[in-house]
């Protein structure tokens, strides 16, 4: 692998290179949730809208999804110590400058070069894990535990952030995130050699036009779905022109990619049904998993949990991740056939949807969330090791890095898509139920001029003048309408999700390519840092 020199000194047990591996991988992956860990305080901060906060995570997807195939010369170009190094002294000044600024436009820009830096360092990281790991089996377990680790990373981080924002400003944040990739860089600097992973390749004849095109028309689409709804999508002229630009960018693209000997993504990878069924398999996970958003959101603007409450409350989500990918793992080392781990998977994330649509009330207590919670944990685990193996296997070994840039591609379109769709129900759902529950109201409802009434005799009890007790009384109400408008919408869209996941469900069932596949990575492994 990289000669007589080992990659690692000789003095270095191997507890100490495997525990030096892991505290260099997790600050990277931590940066993937740092945007939505508490979008309200980081915009407040920057002074930006919930949608530019959820945008800015979009652009460093984007940049990672694009990046992923470019990076793989840089790897084999650049010394593994000094790829390190320098990806992680850029990531520790773009986050100082993130703790900086107050600009959306720098910070936008910053996270791009994040996603780039993040691209590389976790991806070396974890060729120098996955290095060590010989046998099939132990690949096996060891992507399990990684894909387990990024399906947590998104309620550990705001259990994390929450005490830190809770007691100190927004940017400290930022700060935190400079400080914990120091003991993992200079770990490293003591016990990695300077050697190369791959034989040499001098940076010559890369593809930067595909990049860039891909890059572009990525970041473009993701402005699309977030913003869509805010701008009434083909209403404004913002959101029809790109549109037009995204269609004629994919399309320079594609035929970009068949006219290349040595295409950017190898475009005949889409030719195996199993690559499709394992990327619209792959797109809907994303679908359901970005609906456990609601719950959240339930959990602080219903139940008025705070962050660090919220937090707690997760562990029991990250409890049931770490049982099911264990129970996964085990099912995929035993050969079981896909189909049947699938359509567990989702069996149990249609549970957790059914039972959230009872849950939904102003009157439910946290200890009767526990179990769902759990459940839609174990579901999340039962299939993200098994949908991405699935996926990546299917695309042949010659293909390289097609494989997992066809994965991130499609987390980040289901993320994004998620996004839009939730964006879209919320507004038009919430505004559909609150319009009735106000014609209820002025149409003199016997039921609201009793809750009015309540209120208003409550405060009047405590000495509050008539008047003043009627406008809060008011309020009240209308505060009430509107919790009860996003109870009604969270359990239409509930209902939604659960009958996407039976129609997913009956198509796994009767897809025939997926009835006697067993997943293997002996010939084609996937990139864990794109997904």
């Amino acid at each position: 692998m990289s000669g007589e020199i080992p990659v690692f000194k000789s003095w270095a047990p191997e507890w100490l290179i495997r525990f030096a591996l892991l505290i260099v991988v997790l600050p990277g992956i931590v940066l993937f949730a740092l945007s939505v860990s508490n979008v309200n305080a980081a915009a407040g901060y920057y002074g930006i809208t919930p949608n530019d906060v959820q945008y800015s995570l979009i652009i460093l997807y984007g940049a990672m999804a694009s990046f992923i195939v470019l990076e793989g010369r840089f790897f084999k170009y650049i010394a593994s110590k000094e790829y390190l190094l320098v990806g992680v002294i850029l990531l520790t000044i773009t986050c100082y400058l993130c703790y900086l600024t107050h600009s959306f436009l720098l910070l936008l820009a910053m996270r791009y070069i994040q996603g780039l830096l993040t691209c590389g360092t976790v991806s070396i990281t974890l060729t120098l894990m996955f290095s060590k790991l010989h046998s099939e089996r132990s690949k096996e377990i060891g992507y399990s535990i990684v894909y387990c680790v990024l399906l947590c990373v998104v309620p550990l981080t705001t259990l994390l952030t929450a005490n830190i924002i809770d007691a100190f400003d927004y940017e400290v944040v930022y700060k935190c995130a400079i400080y914990s990739y120091l003991p993992g860089a200079v770990l490293m600097l003591l016990i990695m050699n300077n050697v190369r992973l791959n034989k040499k390749l001098p940076l010559y004849r890369l593809d930067w036009a595909s990049f860039v095109i891909y890059s572009i028309g990525l970041c473009l689409i993701g402005y699309v779905l977030i913003y869509g709804q805010q701008y009434e999508w083909l209403d404004d002229e913002r959101i029809t022109y790109r549109l037009i630009a995204i269609a004629l960018l994919f399309a320079i693209f594609i035929i970009r990619q068949f006219s290349l000997k040595r295409p950017y993504l190898y475009l005949q990878a889409f030719k195996n049904p199993k690559v499709i069924f394992g990327a619209l398999l792959l797109f809907v996970f994303y679908i359901v998993r970005g609906s456990f958003g609601i719950t959240t959101s339930f959990m602080g603007g219903v139940l008025g949990l705070d962050p660090i409450h919220i937090g707690w409350l997760l562990l029991f989500n990250i409890g049931g991740i770490i049982i099911s990918v264990i129970i996964a793992s085990r099912l995929i080392l035993l050969k079981w056939p896909t189909r049947l781990i699938f359509i567990c998977g989702f069996m149990i994330l249609l549970v957790f949807h059914v039972w959230m649509t009872f849950l939904f009330t102003t009157q439910v207590d946290t200890a009767s969330l526990i179990i769902p919670l759990v459940l839609q944990g174990m579901g999340a685990g039962m299939l993200m090791v098994p949908i991405i193996l699935f996926l990546v296997s299917a695309v042949p070994a010659q293909f390289g890095n097609t494989g997992s840039a066809v994965g991130i591609f499609v987390r980040f379109l289901g993320f994004s898509s998620s996004i839009a769709l939730i964006n879209f129900f919320q507004l038009y759902g919430q505004r559909i139920h609150l319009d009735r529950f106000q014609d209820a109201v002025s149409s003199l409802n016997p039921l609201a001029l009793q809750k009015l009434a309540g209120y208003q005799g409550a405060l009047t009890a405590k000495g509050v003048a008539p008047d003043q007790a009627a406008k809060i009384a008011t309020g009240l109400l209308n505060k009430s309408m509107l919790v009860q408008a996003q109870l009604k919408f969270s359990v239409d869209y509930y209902h939604w999700i659960s009958w996407l996941l039976l129609g997913t469900i009956l198509l796994i069932a009767l897809f025939p390519s997926g009835r006697q596949t067993t997943i293997s990575i002996r010939e084609n492994q996937p990139s864990p840092v794109v997904f």
